[in-house]
């Protein structure tokens, strides 16, 4: 079986950092993107952050932050592989295109389709009012004709089984030469972190395409982790999806979720795979 490409999640959206261990900073960043590239990551996801003070927790769209952290984290992890974010709620994509023309990072994440984004509090009433995440076929086209124009390979984030058969049809009408897929399982109204469903979604995807699981949790997770890594797939966490390792302790950072990702390649018999290594896998040599 191939080698394990790791992805950090590196920091995630929203997520205040006055209460957990998420990297705000182009600095924090880069520390972060250290630890689990000194780990086996040789892919980190990205967020932007403001850097006023106090505003940590919402997102930045400014190319300047961008430009900041992707450098610290290219200067601090030689070779490591970017890959962007790219998600807003609306039909806007300014925001996220300039600065994927000012980082030019080598995959981007692409939301491939829409989906009422639900979550309930546990006396029943919403954690937040009723929203639909809205990816049209027009927005999803904008972005990835912006990701051409950068040399980035769009990584389509898929919510749900209809999300991820909608990629084929993206692929089978040419809007793209090449994706990859990313299983996002966890999400309250969309797929469950479900390592049965995890192995029934391989019949959907394209069968040469790179994939990944992003699983959005607790410790039950790492059941389907070990899932994709049986079955063959990249690997991704980060404490953008969790704060817990397998033994239900919570993380002191992206380091130790990367160490315990690496666990479950070898469990599978499977090496990790080095940023060079991952370079030539995916093509980017």
């Amino acid at each position: 079986m191939d080698k394990a490409i790791l992805t950090c999640a590196l920091n995630g959206v929203l997520t205040n950092p006055k209460q957990h261990p998420v990297p705000v900073t182009p600095e924090e960043m880069a520390a972060s993107a250290r630890d689990a590239y000194n780990a086996g990551a040789s892919i980190v996801h990205i967020h932007f952050r403001r850097q006023e003070p106090g505003m940590g927790h919402f997102p930045s769209w400014d190319p300047d932050v961008a430009a900041a952290a992707s450098d610290a984290i290219r200067d601090a992890c030689p070779g490591i592989i970017v890959n962007q974010t790219t998600g807003v709620i609306d039909e806007d994509v300014s925001g996220p295109v300039a600065c994927l023309e000012r980082i030019k990072p080598e995959i981007a994440a692409c939301n491939a389709g829409s989906l009422n984004y639900l979550k309930l509090k546990k006396d029943g009433t919403w954690a937040w009012p009723p929203m639909v995440f809205l990816n049209s076929v027009e927005k999803v086209q904008k972005m990835i004709d912006a990701m051409d124009a950068t040399n980035t390979i769009p990584e389509m984030e898929c919510f749900d089984v209809g999300i991820v058969r909608s990629v084929g049809l993206y692929l089978k009408a040419g809007m793209a030469k090449e994706m990859h897929y990313n299983f996002v399982m966890g999400v309250a109204s969309g797929m469950p972190c479900d390592p049965d469903l995890l192995e029934l979604l391989m019949k959907y995807k394209g069968s040469d395409a790179h994939w990944q699981a992003t699983l959005i949790g607790r410790e039950e997770i790492w059941e389907t982790h070990q899932k994709a890594a049986d079955l063959g797939g990249m690997l991704r966490t980060g404490v953008e999806d969790t704060f817990y390792l397998p033994n239900g302790d919570k993380t002191t950072g992206n380091g130790q979720l990367i160490e315990a990702l690496a666990q479950c390649a070898r469990n599978s018999g499977r090496e990790v795979a080095s940023p060079a290594e991952a370079r030539e896998m995916l093509g980017f040599n």
